[in-house]
């Protein structure tokens, strides 16, 4: 698990690959507590994300990882703890502006808009990047989904499942991110797309954006980041190089039920 001292977050081992980390770390979490009412949701969470790092959000449902993403967004009021983006604390930002960090994001369901074209959806999020990047434009969002390029005056709800999913993916590469969050990146889809999906996230993984995945599927979601992290009744119990985990895969399988 993510260790915090002085400022700097300790995501695997130590030596000088560790303190690069540390110093390029994009999102750092101190001893986050959230409540929704008397319920203790979120207990003591620390967690981090490198710059350009891929990491892996896992465990059973109602373990807390939706809630540890929308509280990271802004759209969930933490109760105790600390939540910073590039070195902000972010405690007074709405999740717009918390958005304008870099932060894309890929809702559990998609959230894309029923009523708006495919064309309509992506250019509603175009802008910049937090630094002013502009790599994401539209041409390049249509030829990493060539797909829904051929859909683009289809409306959101004319869409099939894999559709709107991508298309969620690319609404959020538009905003030009520095890390992307998706929640649940393959849930209900077919098997040829959920292989189209994970090729996707590799191939975004490639450009240096980070990523938290999260997804049932935990053998892709070892094999397509870098690190991988359990959530249990509210908390992180494992943290560790998705290599390692990959060796250990009755471990990582009887901290998730399966």
């Amino acid at each position: 698990m993510p260790t915090f001292d002085d400022g700097a977050i300790d995501i695997g081992a130590g030596g000088p690959a560790a303190s690069s980390r540390a110093r390029d770390m994009l999102v750092a979490i101190r001893a986050l507590d959230v409540h929704y009412g008397t319920s203790h949701v979120l207990r003591g969470v620390s967690f981090g994300v490198a710059a350009g790092e891929a990491v892996g959000l896992l465990g059973r449902n109602g373990m807390g990882k939706t809630t540890l993403l929308r509280t990271i967004l802004g759209l969930v009021r933490k109760s105790a703890g600390t939540i910073a983006i590039r070195g902000r604390d972010t405690a007074t930002l709405s999740p717009h502006a918390i958005a304008r960090l870099g932060v894309g994001y890929v809702p559990e369901g998609r959230g894309i808009f029923p009523d708006l074209t495919v064309r309509e959806n992506l250019v509603v999020a175009a802008r910049r990047g937090f630094d002013g990047r502009d790599d994401w434009t539209l041409a390049r969002v249509l030829a990493t989904f060539p797909r829904i390029a051929q859909r683009l005056r289809h409306r959101g709800d004319q869409l099939s499942g894999g559709e709107q999913q991508m298309l969620a993916i690319g609404r959020a590469l538009m905003t030009n991110p520095d890390i992307l969050i998706l929640d649940e990146a393959t849930e209900g889809l077919a098997p040829r797309v959920v292989r189209e999906i994970w090729a996707i996230v590799s191939a975004i993984r490639a450009t240096g954006i980070a990523s938290v995945v999260v997804d049932r599927d935990y053998r892709s979601v070892v094999a397509h980041t870098d690190r991988v992290a359990v959530m249990e009744k509210g908390q992180i119990v494992l943290d560790r190089a998705s290599r390692e985990a990959a060796h250990e895969p009755q471990a990582l399988a009887s901290r998730l039920g399966v």
